[in-house]
């Protein structure tokens, strides 16, 4: 049973790895169920058999790829004791994240817009989680004094949306420099934003 258990593991894993081939090489809407299986070497039956629409399968791949950021982002902010510091390094490690991955990037936040109000509800958990983070340690950065008082959950609102800015417009640009050279000027300006004093220096990766 065990076994059974993990065969069909790696069998969900190929199809979803297959899934990220065909839905960066063709968009969301123009891929196929047909084009998944072949990529992952599988009949239509048995990719069915593990999701049972194109839609599931993709919602299934935003999860996945979600919380593989969301579990870097909080394991490079694990030992760093200083919450503005896990702020910004939360920052630079979602940057580099998406700066490797620009196919999956402008297939999530550009081209599966219409992918359904599930997809929306998925969005939405992911920025909820998201926000959670910063605000929390924005949050500890008032307790500690480092930061003035401030509505935590509204500056990582804005923290957000001023990265998913950045990155969208950088996964639609015909000629996109290096995503992660706006680190240094978004760094300041979102630091800015919640009062830290111009040149304050913390560590970052």
């Amino acid at each position: 049973m065990v076994k059974e258990q993990e065969r069909s593991q790696t069998r969900r894993e190929r199809i979803l790895d297959a899934a990220v081939a065909v839905f960066t090489r063709k968009g969301y809407r123009d891929a196929g169920m047909e084009d998944i299986a072949g990529e992952a070497e599988t009949s239509k039956g048995g990719l069915y058999f593990h999701f049972p629409s194109k839609q599931a399968l993709f919602l299934r791949l935003l999860e996945r790829t979600s919380t593989l950021l969301i579990d870097r982002t909080e394991a490079a902010i694990a030992d760093e004791p200083d919450p503005i510091a896990c702020a910004e390094t939360a920052l630079h490690v979602v940057l580099q994240t998406f700066a490797s991955h620009r196919g999956l990037t402008r297939l999530f936040l550009v081209e599966a817009m219409g992918a359904g109000p599930e997809f929306h509800a998925t969005m939405l958990d992911i920025h909820t989680r998201f926000t959670a983070l910063i605000a929390h340690h924005l949050d500890e950065a008032v307790r500690q004094g480092g930061i003035p008082p401030l509505d935590a959950d509204l500056a990582a609102q804005v923290w957000f949306g001023a990265l998913n800015e950045v990155v969208t417009r950088w996964a639609l640009a015909e000629k996109p420099g290096r995503l992660e050279d706006t680190y240094p000027a978004l760094r300041t300006l979102l630091l800015r934003s919640i009062g830290v004093a111009e040149g304050a220096t913390f560590t970052h990766p």
